[in-house]
Parts: structure tokens; C-alpha cells; sequence
């Protein structure tokens, strides 16, 4: 099983930058078989959304409020995604989940981190 542990979010002014890191843990066996990490977030009030995804291979996707703001990234020699966020709006306000799905079609959460884009 794989344990997730997000970092890097906080308060930021409009327009600003975050990057959030999510450090991945576990076997050797389930680290090697995350085939994806995805960032997702939720708003008050809203449904959770997909954000970025990359995959084993590098292969990215983004969300269409987010394309040419935020790129995701990944370390596998670390374990680790980034997610950088740049020209941050107050609607990218929200709490950030980090989750890896396996080739098996397993999925592990992180616990979430608040970004908050506010003057």
C-alpha cells in the first residue's frame, strides 16, 4: 500500500506561485507500480476535480482552467510529484489531494493541502 504525504501549500496573493510536493511511500513492489499521479482539488461547496495527471512515461493532462498556469510534474527516482502553480486566481482557492492509481487500478489519498489565493 502507498502512503501519501502533500506539502508546499499556503497563502498566496493573486497573480503569486506555489509548488506542492506529494512524497510517495511503501514497498518497493507498490512504489514501482503507481502508473499515475493526479492532483485533484475541492472548493467549498464544489465536487472534487481532477486537475493534472502524468503518468509513468511523463504523459501529461490538465484541466482547461489550469492549462499554461500549473505543470505536473514527477521525480520517480524520489517518489515524488510536483505540482507548480503559477498565476494563481482566487478560484484556484481550495484544498489540494494528491492520489496515485496502480497498474492493478489501486488508488492512495493524501491528506490534502489548503491553497489559498487571496489579497
Amino acid at each position: 500500500q502507498v502512503q501519501l504525504v502533500e506539502s508546499g501549500g499556503g497563502l498566496v496573493q493573486p497573480g503569486g506561485s506555489l509548488r506542492l510536493s506529494c512524497a510517495a511511500s511503501g514497498t518497493i513492489s507498490s512504489i514501482n507500480n503507481i502508473a499515475w499521479y493526479r492532483w485533484y482539488r475541492q472548493a467549498p461547496g464544489k465536487e472534487r476535480e481532477l486537475v493534472a495527471g502524468i503518468s509513468r512515461d511523463g504523459s501529461t493532462n490538465y484541466a482547461d482552467s489550469v492549462k499554461g498556469r500549473f505543470s505536473i510534474a514527477r521525480d520517480n527516482a524520489k517518489n515524488t510529484a510536483y505540482l507548480q502553480m503559477n498565476s494563481l486566481k482566487p478560484e484556484d482557492t481550495a484544498v489540494y489531494y494528491c492520489n496515485a492509481h496502480s497498474f492493478w487500478g489501486e488508488d492512495a489519498w493524501g491528506q490534502g493541502t489548503q491553497v489559498t489565493v487571496s489579497s
